[in-house]
């Protein structure tokens, strides 16, 4: 059995963590941690894992991450930046879900993220962990940068055209709308229920922090530079990224052909027929991206649809993914949920 270990597991992922390697074969979990919940048993926060999970949490100081053959980190920005080191430096793997080692230019990074980067020697040693790109540097990696969730989306849409040359790369257009989930398991008045309820807006068009992350990761993909305009929404849902990405046409193809070749061995990539509309309760609580492509009016601009659950494909079941690739296991070993209907 493999044993992991979770450090902050009382936030939206950490609980989709437990919940997905409750029903793990392959997997024991041996310490979840939270330094304000010490002591306090798991199911007693979370009900949904009662008669599934009968640790308590721990104080990250004391628990015994050391013993463990991987980690996660489901922490704030900033927290495995500063522990990680020292499990990699006593043979442990990490998996990080925050953004601490996802993005490769480091002064970049902290101008996005507002703080000093405490372990850039990791940065350089790190394996994106985009599975349907990185399948080969993720088998054997130490530590994996878990992408983000719109990050996520919007590189397995553009991918295939971007690696096909069949795009113009300066006017790339990224419009995404995401549940409130995505923004954390805690107090703040944008995600009040009387504040994302019956409501629908844009945040940070001059900027959000997974620019960079996008950006970099469709230029590794295009083998140049890129440009991107990511134009993130908020909607009134608790789950789910509707991404819809326009590219203009450098060189005609037959679009459908190339997603249905590119992704046909991906298990967790569903590229749907022709003139299809991917909603966001088809992936619901399932670690599957479906993807439509239109050529509207048959006109010189591509449209790719992109749908996922941002706490699974998005965080958590993709963090398990990589797991199951690191340890040679089957890559859906405790990911076969079908999505949630209605």
């Amino acid at each position: 059995m493999i044993t992991v270990g979770i450090v902050g597991g009382t936030g939206y992922t950490g609980v989709e963590l437990l919940r997905l390697l409750a029903q793990h074969t392959e997997v024991q979990i041996v310490a979840i941690t939270s330094r304000g919940d010490a002591g306090t048993a798991v199911a007693s926060m979370f009900p949904s894992l009662r008669g599934r999970l009968k640790l308590k949490f721990e104080d990250p100081a004391s628990a015994n991450l050391r013993a463990c053959d991987v980690v996660f980190f489901a922490t704030p920005n900033g927290i495995a930046m500063e522990q990680a080191p020292a499990l990699l430096a006593a043979g442990v793997r990490v998996i990080d879900l925050a953004a601490d080692f996802r993005i490769s230019n480091v002064a970049e990074w902290s101008q996005w993220y507002g703080m000093q980067h405490a372990s850039p020697e990791w940065v350089a040693k790190a394996v994106y962990g985009l599975p349907e790109y990185d399948r080969a540097a993720i088998r054997n990696a130490h530590l994996v940068a878990n992408p983000g969730c719109y990050p996520t989306a919007v590189q397995l849409g553009f991918m295939p055209l971007l690696e096909a040359g069949l795009v113009e790369l300066d006017h790339l257009v990224a419009d995404v709308k995401s549940g409130v989930s995505g923004a954390g398991r805690k107090a703040e008045i944008p995600a009040l229920f009387s504040e994302a309820a019956d409501n629908f807006k844009a945040y940070a068009v001059p900027g959000h922090r997974h620019l960079p992350e996008i950006r970099q990761g469709l230029s590794r993909i295009a083998g140049g530079p890129v440009g991107l305009t990511f134009v993130p929404h908020l909607t009134p849902m608790i789950r789910g990224i509707h991404a819809t990405l326009y590219a203009r046409i450098k060189r005609a193809a037959d679009f459908q052909a190339l997603f249905e070749e590119r992704y046909r061995r991906e298990p967790f990539v569903d590229v749907l027929p022709p003139g299809s509309h991917p909603d966001t309760r088809s992936v619901r609580a399932a670690n599957i991206c479906r993807i439509a492509v239109h050529r509207p009016q048959g006109g010189d601009v591509v449209v790719v649809l992109a749908v996922i659950d941002n706490l699974v494909k998005g965080a958590a079941g993709q963090a398990v993914q990589n797991l199951n690739i690191m340890f040679g296991l089957p890559e859906g070993e405790g990911l076969r949920q079908l999505a949630v209907l209605p």
